[in-house]
C-alpha cells in the first residue's frame, strides 16, 4: 500500500484540519446533538464535501482512495465529521456522474463543486431497510410528464439540512430491479414534509429524520437514470460507496488505538505504567494487528476499484465494509477496557467511539447482509 505524493499531501492536510477543527469540538457535538454547520462550511471550502465532482464541472476529480483517506482522517476526530466529509457522493455526485443527464450534471455538479449543496438519500422505509425491494413509496407518471410521489421514508441522514434529496420510489408492480426509479427532489417542493428526528445512541450531530411525501409533484426531468432502473443504480452506487464506510471505521479504530497506547504509557498501577504489563501489551498488539490488516484490505480494494476493474465490485465492497467495521467495533470495545472505569466515562472519548462504531456495522447493508452477499458469491 503506497500513496502518491498528492494523496500523502491530502492525508496530512486533512489530519491537520481534524486536529484543529474537529477533535476539540467532537465531545460537545456528541453531547448537544447539534448539527456542526461550521464543519460543513469548512469542508466545503477545503473541497471535502465534493471530492468526487469531476474536474470538468469545477470539482477536485477525486477517486475512491482519496475519498477514503479523507474519511479515515476525519473519523479520527469524529464519526459525525467523517459522515459529513464527502457526504454528497452517494446522494448527488455519483448518481449524476454515472446516470444523470447532461442537463442534470450542468445544473447540480458545479454548485456541488462550490460546496453550496447538501444532499440526502431517501431509501430506507419502516419495513424496507436492507430489503430495498420492499419499499412502498410510489411515483406515478402524469399525462403531462410530471410524477406524483406518495410515501414515507425513515432514518434519512441530513434530511433536516439537505437542499436536495435523492428519492427512491416504485414506478411499477413487477420485479424490483425493473420497477424502482430514483428522483432528485428539491426539499422546498410542496408535499415534501419533514417528520420526527430520531434519538440515537451515537453519531450525534448527524440528524436522521422521517420524510413524508404527500401528493408531491416533481417534473419529469427529476428522474435520474432510466425509469425502473433505480434499484440497479442504487446497488452500484452503494457498492462504490461502501469502502468509505470502512474508511470511517478505520479512523475510529486508529484513534482508539492511539489513545490506548498513550494511556498505557501514562497510567500507573502497582508502581509502573500499565503498558509494562504483558496482558496490556497483548491487548494493544491484537488491536494493532487488526487495524493493520484492515487498512491493507481497504486500500488494496480501493486500488482495484480505482483501476477501473469492477468485475468483483459487489463482493469486495461487501468484504471491505463488513470486515473493517467489525474490526472497529472490536478495537473500540477493547479500548474501553484498556481505560477501565475511565473508558466508561464521558470525560474520555472512548465510549463515544464505541457507540459510533456500532452504527457502521448496520448502515448501508447490515454486516449479516454482506456475509450473505459474500457467501452466495462463493457457492454460485
Amino acid at each position: 500500500m503506497r500513496f502518491t505524493e498528492e494523496q500523502l499531501a491530502l492525508r496530512d492536510a486533512v489530519r491537520r484540519f481534524t486536529e484543529k477543527e474537529i477533535t476539540p469540538h467532537a465531545a460537545e457535538i456528541d453531547e448537544s446533538d447539534r448539527f456542526p454547520d461550521g464543519w460543513r462550511r469548512a469542508m466545503g471550502e477545503m473541497g471535502l464535501l465534493q471530492m468526487w465532482v469531476p474536474e470538468e464541472y469545477g470539482g477536485p476529480g477525486g477517486d475512491l482512495t482519496s475519498v477514503c483517506i479523507a474519511k479515515e482522517e476525519t473519523a479520527r476526530g469524529s464519526l459525525t465529521a467523517s459522515t459529513l466529509c464527502c457526504n454528497n457522493s452517494i446522494g448527488l455526485i455519483l448518481p449524476l456522474v454515472h446516470f444523470g443527464t447532461d442537463e442534470q450534471k450542468r445544473t447540480y455538479l458545479p454548485r456541488s463543486a462550490r460546496g453550496e449543496l447538501m444532499a440526502a438519500v431517501a431509501m430506507t422505509e419502516p419495513h424496507a431497510g436492507s430489503d430495498v425491494s420492499g419499499m412502498k413509496t410510489r411515483a406515478v407518471r402524469q399525462p403531462n410528464g410530471d410524477w406524483v410521489i406518495n410515501g414515507q421514508k425513515c432514518w434519512i441522514t441530513w434530511a433536516e439540512v439537505a437542499d436536495v434529496v435523492l428519492v427512491f420510489a416504485k414506478t411499477g408492480d413487477g420485479p424490483p430491479h425493473e420497477n424502482i426509479s430514483c428522483f432528485l427532489v428539491d426539499v422546498k417542493t410542496p408535499g415534501f414534509r419533514l417528520g420526527r428526528k430520531e434519538k440515537k445512541m451515537g453519531r450525534n450531530g448527524a440528524p436522521n429524520h422521517e420524510i413524508f411525501f404527500d401528493e408531491m409533484v416533481v417534473p419529469g426531468d427529476a428522474l435520474v437514470g432510466e425509469e425502473g432502473k433505480g434499484f440497479s443504480a442504487c446497488m452500484r452506487i452503494l457498492d462504490l460507496n461502501r469502502p468509505t464506510i470502512a474508511a470511517s471505521s478505520l479512523g475510529l479504530a486508529q484513534a482508539a488505538l492511539d489513545l490506548s497506547v498513550a494511556y498505557c504509557k501514562e497510567r500507573r498501577a502497582f508502581g509502573k505504567p500499565i503498558g509494562q504489563f504483558q496482558g496490556m501489551q497483548f491487548k494493544l498488539a491484537d488491536m494493532a494487528m487488526k487495524i493493520e490488516a484492515a487498512r491493507h484490505m481497504l486500500y488494496g480494494i480501493c486500488d482495484e476499484i480505482d483501476s477501473g476493474d469492477l468485475s468483483r465490485l459487489q463482493v469486495i465492497a461487501s468484504m471491505c465494509k463488513c470486515y473493517v467495521t467489525d474490526i472497529a467495533m472490536e478495537v473500540t470495545t477493547e479500548a474501553v477496557s484498556v481505560f477501565g472505569a475511565n473508558g466508561y466515562s464521558k470525560e474520555y472519548p472512548l465510549e463515544r467511539m464505541m457507540r459510533d462504531a456500532k452504527l457502521n456495522q448496520i448502515i448501508e447493508g447490515t454486516n449479516e447482509i454482506h456475509r450473505m452477499v459474500i457467501g452466495r458469491a462463493l457457492v454460485r
